[in-house]
């Protein structure tokens, strides 16, 4: 039974904000470490998927199987780390995450048989991924900020687009000239060097350390900054408050359709185009325009959410990317590179929008106080939609030859999760606050 509703109280030692605020040190380890998360997890296989099957003999839809395995141990891990990242923070958790990771990564470079590819791949790297991603980032970004919580959360999921663009090309290079398996021992160096110090950035909530919510002093919110801080925290639901709404269930099947699709994409994008005569550092450099476009959109779409519906801004996210992949289809086939980069550049502004809208209509509808276990019950579902994209993706190619059909299908995804989206509607206060308090009206 959840504790009664009181907002920790505004910090008094903060009447003044003379240094830079603490929670944009940890926006700063959340970009590193979704870039981190986004390249191992995502960009890196489409760099070792044709070397990998070609030198031990797999399908592609044998490689990507490990994808799939590992997004359903990730939703399994992650119902249990939100509720931690709650209680304490997620500083244990990464170091954890950062360990396993690590030694997993170069455990891999030693593989023979596809069974020890899905017990790394698919179990431990993923398990540890999920350790030190968006579900433990986006909590504590979320309780760290408040009025300034889009663009928090916009800038921070930044990295995860640039992890395409820092990791794809150079290790594109390094696989090329030096092997896939010296390419796993590489990022498994690079893992430590990056994951240990930033884990030690994390903090579970501000108030723990003197501060508030978005840096405010004790006198701004005395001035009536507070009433919203207050509002997010006071009116948060708990798990089982949550699932009786109609708006958990809308919410997660959406953004579910929309990532249905991304990881089968992402995968797949160097494959894609190299299967159409395209070269692999020509593959590299659009991953790059897509990494970029992913990346540096999002703080525009965090931003947005400040100022409209979040719901709109997904929805017209969502009609881009969705829109996009037609064009990537036909331009592949008519082999204009130009276009082919125009495509996934429209494509990456759209799926820009997806992160910072999702962790911010979460926080607004469900408040920060539980928010790590409201977002870890239905990660699972959401987990489990996006697993089947991957493998939906390597067995269309492997029965027909190419991607270009199930590529539409992900268009298509995108367009009906727009529609579904802007059907949301903002539950009010919990039962509990307005029988405990009388409260009537939501912040």
């Amino acid at each position: 039974m959840a504790a009664p509703a009181e907002a920790p109280a505004p910090s008094a030692d903060s009447t003044k904000r003379s240094r830079l605020y603490f929670g944009w040190y940890i926006v700063a380890g959340a970009f590193l470490a979704q870039m981190l998360q986004a390249g191992l997890s995502v960009y890196a296989g489409g760099v070792f998927l044709v070397p990998m099957t070609e030198d031990l003999d797999w399908s592609r839809t044998e490689f990507t199987l490990a994808q799939t395995l590992g997004q359903l141990v990730t939703g399994a891990i992650g119902f249990f780390i939100g509720a931690h990242v709650d209680r304490r923070g997620g500083r244990r958790v990464m170091l954890i995450g950062g360990t396993v990771i690590a030694v997993t990564l170069f455990s891999i470079s030693y593989i023979e048989e596809w069974w020890q590819w899905m017990v790394l791949r698919g179990l431990f790297f993923m398990g540890g991924s999920a350790m030190i991603g968006s579900l433990v980032v986006n909590v504590t970004l979320s309780k760290w900020f408040v009025e300034l919580r889009g663009r928090a959360i916009g800038i921070g999921a930044i990295g995860f687009s640039i992890g395409g663009i820092v990791i794809a090309p150079p290790l594109t290079a390094f696989v090329d000239d030096f092997g896939w398996r010296a390419g796993w021992q590489v990022l498994a160096v690079v893992t430590a060097a990056i994951i240990f110090p930033i884990a030690l950035l994390f903090r579970r909530q501000p108030e723990d350390h003197g501060l508030n919510p978005d840096g405010r002093s004790a006198e701004e919110l005395r001035r009536g900054a507070a009433s919203r801080i207050e509002a997010d925290y006071l009116n948060s639901y708990t798990r089982r408050e949550a699932l009786r709404t109609p708006a958990l269930y809308l919410i997660t099947f959406a953004f579910g359709l929309a990532v249905i699709g991304i990881g089968g994409v992402l995968l797949n994008t160097i494959p894609f185009l190299t299967d159409q005569d395209y070269s692999r550092n020509t593959a590299a450099r659009i991953v790059v325009i897509l990494g970029f476009a992913a990346g540096f959109s999002k703080a525009f779409w965090g931003w947005l959410t400040e100022h409209y519906d979040a719901r709109y801004v997904a929805a017209l996210g969502f009609t881009l990317a969705g829109s996009s992949m037609a064009l990537i289809v036909f331009a592949a086939a008519s082999g204009s590179a130009a276009l082919v980069a125009l495509g996934f550049l429209l494509w990456g502004t759209g799926l820009g929008a997806l992160f910072p809208t999702q962790e911010v209509i979460w926080a607004q509808y469900f408040g920060r106080r539980y928010l790590g276990e409201v977002r870890s019950v239905v990660l699972p579902v959401s987990l489990g939609m996006g697993a089947a994209g991957p493998v939906i993706t390597a067995l269309y190619f492997d029965a027909v030859g190419d991607y270009d059909g199930v590529f539409l299908a992900v268009g298509a995804n995108w367009l009906l999760a727009a529609a579904l989206i802007l059907a949301v509607r903002r539950p009010g206060p919990p039962p509990r606050i307005a029988v405990t308090s009388g409260a009537t009206t939501q912040g």
